[in-house]
């Protein structure tokens, strides 16, 4: 008898950094494929708004987690993550430490992800990473929060 591991997650409050066989697995490839079922999964809304970026700008979608379905610009500026109250994205949960990571605008529409020494470690496409290019259709997971990046040149 195997385990419906797609669905054996709906209705769990998961509050661990890691959900091994219980995450999603995203591939670690950028095609336009795993773009198009990115922005599938995304309510009409988060596309139209999607459809309005600037090519000079990104924006994270909360997908899983505490503030699903939250939405944050990133704009032509650094923008911090983390539990201080003075982050650019306040990210509210045990799980996030108070200067987690940021997300660094290399301009011409480029952005880098860059982990701040954070206790329980940032996570891009399920790798743990200090310092990666961010694509789009990406996932960050920073503690209990699942969020994909969207390049507004998608």
């Amino acid at each position: 008898m195997g385990v419906d591991v797609e669905h054996a997650h709906e209705g769990l409050d998961l509050t661990t950094t890691l959900h091994l066989g219980v995450r999603s697995v995203v591939a670690n490839t950028h095609s336009s494929e795993r773009v198009q079922e990115s922005l599938s999964a995304l309510s009409a809304d988060d596309r139209e708004v999607l459809d309005h970026l600037s090519a000079e700008d990104a924006m994270l979608i909360v997908h899983r987690g505490p503030s699903r379905g939250a939405r944050f610009l990133l704009t032509a500026t650094d923008s911090t993550l983390g539990r201080a109250s003075d982050s650019d994205i306040f990210l509210d949960d045990v799980t996030v430490s108070r200067h987690h990571a940021k997300i660094i605008s290399e301009g011409k529409g480029e952005f880098l992800l860059e982990d701040l020494d954070s206790l329980n470690g940032t996570y891009l496409n399920n790798d743990s990473v200090k310092r990666s290019i961010l694509h789009s259709a990406d996932e960050i997971q920073i503690g209990k929060f699942h969020m994909l990046f969207f390049g507004g040149n998608i």
